[in-house]
């Protein structure tokens, strides 16, 4: 999967019912389903029932189970409430009839009021930095194994690290992480939901291994369970992805095992597009 294009195909699914939607998934680097997948298409399924008018202002989400790649994923729809203004959605996604993901979605209408905003962090440009295609091209021969395999994996958007790091240096690392984004070949006069949709696939990116960073010098994908927990995104501004999207990523806390992040989303021309928080397992792995 290397375009928009593609990337839209897998996360619109079949209508089975009013209320009951199927879809399937694409290898993203993981044995398991890539979690963005799964909040997208939760999202697609809950958009299909509310009235065009209103739009998700926010969803949080819970990963229960790991995805098979090979096994279609089920959505089941609850319709929580329709008000004035805002409608409420619940979808848990099944595989086999055994829940793997349920997601919470809230819609409003457009309305106008106040509004504010944070500064975009001064960061150096898309166009200054090497994104991960150019790093697999360049180092993969060098790079660790589990690094090299997701790096090298086809995508339909390309990221740019801000800050990059050898990934040999055994030093604790910062912990925040800044990385541009942009989806491929994206296709012309693309809905509201669509973009939202994107944007829900690809806020899963580079947000737990932030949490990792500040552990770096004895902490890596080699010798670390990661696995998302739970994914919220607060959807601000009507969405763009035409252009570089700057997503700021910062890690207050890890404790007990999770590691928890929060991100902002922002236009090249620094718009607040969403916030994200996750937490996930940042389990060490027993050494033998």
């Amino acid at each position: 999967m290397k375009t928009t294009a593609e990337l839209i195909d897998l996360i619109q699914l079949e209508k089975l019912a009013e209320d009951y939607f199927v879809g399937h998934s694409s290898y993203m680097g993981s044995s398991n389903v890539f979690g963005g997948q799964v909040v997208s298409q939760a999202l697609y399924a809950a958009y299909q029932t509310v009235p065009l008018d209103r739009l998700c202002h926010s969803l949080h989400a819970y990963f229960l189970l790991p995805g098979d790649l090979q096994k279609p994923i089920e959505y089941k729809v609850t319709n929580l409430r329709d008000g004035g203004s805002f409608s409420t959605r619940y979808i848990v996604a099944s595989q086999e009839n055994i829940p793997i993901f349920i997601q919470m979605c809230s819609f409003q209408t457009l309305q106008h009021g106040y509004e504010h905003q944070p500064e975009m962090p001064v960061t150096k440009k898309p166009e200054e930095l090497i994104g991960w295609t150019d790093i697999a091209a360049q180092f993969g021969d060098f790079l660790p194994g589990p690094i090299k395999k997701f790096v090298n994996t086809d995508r339909p958007m390309e990221f740019k690290p801000v800050e990059l790091y050898n990934p040999f240096e055994k030093l604790d690392r910062p912990d925040f992480n800044r990385i541009w984004t942009k989806f491929n070949d994206v296709p012309e006069k693309l809905s509201v939901q669509t973009m939202h949709q994107l944007i829900a696939y690809v806020s899963d990116y580079n947000l737990l291994s932030t949490a990792i960073q500040p552990h770096a010098s004895k902490a890596h994908l080699g010798n670390t369970k990661l696995a998302s927990l739970d994914h919220s995104i607060w959807f601000h501004r009507a969405p763009s992805i035409s252009d570089w999207l700057l997503i700021d990523t910062v890690s207050p806390s890890a404790s007990n095992t999770r590691g928890f992040t929060t991100a902002n989303m922002f236009t090249s021309a620094g718009d607040l597009l969403c916030s994200i928080s996750q937490e996930g397992l940042m389990r060490p792995l027993p050494t033998s």
